[in-house]
């Protein structure tokens, strides 16, 4: 017979109730992130026209960056103590970002469409940011801080390159 062993208490200063609301928010920034990622990646393949060496490497560097940001968003969900989503089925029940379109649209669309994601995940990681004060969780606030930062760049990036 085997004994089930209990999972020790999370006793990290932020009450059950918080350390849920917390990681629910940042699996909604794992799924925007993991959707933009994919969205970036996908128009990275299939960029075409007059300003595909431009594209092509800044959505390259892009979706580089968003790769390394998933793993960072779901080690602070399991730190908070609740299960990281990672199916796609989950992540399309929680991002805001839509999916990419089934045919890849003209590069300018590309951006305009990458504009509003990043603007997209900025949002979602600006509204976890009372839930983090609240509960004074400063790793939580800590990586919002950063991935704002990101997206907002990023953003602003793409914003100036549909400037004429």
């Amino acid at each position: 017979m085997s004994k089930k062993t209990r999972r020790p208490a999370i006793d990290i200063g932020i009450s059950d109730k918080d350390r849920a609301a917390i990681a629910a928010g940042l699996s909604r920034l794992l799924a925007d992130t993991y959707t933009l990622y994919l969205t970036t990646h996908n128009f990275h393949w299939n960029v075409t026209g007059p300003m595909f060496n431009t594209l092509h490497t800044m959505f390259m560097a892009q979706y580089t960056e968003l790769w390394n940001a998933v793993d960072p968003i779901a080690e602070r969900i399991r730190s908070l103590g609740h299960a990281a989503p990672g199916s796609y089925a989950a992540f399309g029940a929680l991002a805001s970002v839509p999916d990419a379109p089934a045919s890849p649209p003209k590069a300018l669309e590309m951006v305009r469409i990458l504009v509003q994601g990043h603007e997209a995940v900025a949002r979602t990681a600006r509204s976890i940011f009372p839930l983090a004060d609240k509960a004074a969780d400063e790793p939580t606030a800590d990586l919002l801080t950063q991935r704002l930062t990101v997206h907002e760049q990023a953003a602003w990036m793409l914003r100036s390159l549909l400037e004429e």
